[in-house]
């Protein structure tokens, strides 16, 4: 009983945990708007940055990339290859005033990108650009995107690196880019606690 009411308060946001501490109150937080929209993408800079930026935050990320991962048989799916193809991954923390938001594990074909200034997406001229933007510099238009959110449990990897409890509700966005041609250029998981994070879409209407 006394777990499932800590569960909850973590939930809502009055308690945090931290890795390897324990459980404390949290800090009056507000949750953190952020929207889901084409028109976010910026000509320079982060999307998420932007994002932040437009509700009065201080947007930052941390990153880990490895090169030539093989694709599990999901990600060979959606990204259109075969099972064991190499790709380029990178795991995001992004943070909004220092504190964890949102998780993102990012899958690109390496044969994509090999051998061009952007096969690792945070390193080189055009490091922390986003997709589209980096995609555009070696002649690949980014035509859309699909996600598909739906709620979950946190795990415990990602309940500890967003300070709340093990199978807290968090947002999962399962988020694929495409090039004009058709083809699958990225996909993501992107994962936002539901107690921290608002994710709202924006869709825009054409006159």
């Amino acid at each position: 009983m006394v777990c499932r009411a800590q569960e909850l308060l973590i939930s809502q946001g009055v308690l945090e945990g931290r890795a390897g501490s324990g459980t404390y109150v949290a800090e009056p937080r507000q949750r953190v708007r952020v929207v889901r929209s084409s028109a976010r993408e910026q000509p320079n800079g982060s999307p998420f940055c932007a994002d932040m930026k437009a509700v009065g935050r201080q947007g930052d990320w941390e990153s880990r990339t490895d090169a030539k991962v093989p694709a599990p048989a999901e990600i060979a799916a959606r990204l259109g290859i075969a099972e064991g193809d190499l790709c380029v991954r990178t795991a995001y923390e992004f943070l909004a005033d220092g504190r964890p938001v949102q998780l993102s594990t990012s899958w690109e074909p390496y044969d994509l990108t090999a051998g061009t200034l952007v096969v690792l997406p945070e390193g080189g001229p055009h490091a922390g650009a986003g997709v589209v933007n980096r995609m555009a510099t070696i002649d690949i238009t980014v035509s859309h995107a699909v996600e598909q959110p739906e709620p979950q449990q946190a795990t415990a990897e990602g309940a500890s690196l967003l300070g709340v409890q093990k199978a807290a509700l968090v947002t999962h966005i399962r988020r694929t880019y495409y090039s004009d041609e058709g083809r699958p250029v990225e996909t993501a998981d992107i994962v936002a606690s539901a107690a921290h994070c608002e994710i709202v879409y924006e869709i825009p209407i054409n006159r």
